[in-house]
């Protein structure tokens, strides 16, 4: 149930849900849901992007310690591919809201869209400069994301991907184009399908 609403209003649980790495041509998107407690105030909470790492790393535990209710979600690349990254998001929300220990009354989602939830919903643009529990929420989603791409840096040696996240930045398409595509590379993305047809037709 998606409501238009006053969101500045609305204090008692209310959950804020945001997503990492809906642009990335390899990686799943991440998604994260959080219930932030009045009592407990966490300060600096910010949109994710304009934060350092080492601010990002700190607050990770900070609102995983003080939060009502956390979640991290996900969708797979293999779902990325099979659903597109707008739908693999939309799920990866979903679960991160079901995942949640206490029900909010209400989610708040960063962008223009809400996934389809079993509690009051509301889309708010530009939500994790404006909503705390958004901005912990993109944290969180980000700051899991970016550990997990690091490690899969280790296992992917040569496309750069602890660098860029695997955004498609001129080094890593460069690798792509030299090393081809990975397990973890998204079949769907133009750069990576491009390539994989150039493959298939000799």
């Amino acid at each position: 149930m998606q409501l238009g609403l006053d969101f500045a209003t609305v204090e008692e649980l209310v959950a804020g849900v945001d997503e990492v790495g809906r642009g990335p041509l390899c990686g799943a998107v991440v998604t994260a849901a959080v219930i932030l407690d009045p009592a407990r105030p966490i300060l600096g909470l910010n949109d994710s992007k304009k934060l350092s790492e080492a601010r990002r790393e700190k607050l990770f535990d900070e609102i995983r310690e003080k939060a009502l209710a956390w979640c991290i979600a996900r969708a797979e690349v293999e779902e990325i591919d099979r659903l597109n990254i707008l739908h693999a998001t939309m799920l990866a929300m979903q679960r991160a809201v079901e995942g949640l220990a206490v029900q909010p009354k209400l989610a708040l989602i960063d962008g223009n869209r809400c996934p389809k939830l079993a509690v009051p919903s509301a889309p708010v643009i530009g939500g994790d400069a404006q909503v705390p529990a958004i901005a912990a929420a993109s944290i969180l989603a980000k700051v899991s994301r970016d550990r997990e791409m690091r490690e899969l840096d280790l296992l992917y040696p040569g496309y750069g991907i602890a660098l860029h996240k695997g955004y498609p930045t001129p080094v890593h398409l460069e690798a792509l184009t030299r090393l081809g595509p990975t397990p973890i590379h998204r079949r769907s993305f133009a750069p990576v399908r491009r390539l994989l047809e150039a493959v298939t037709a000799f």
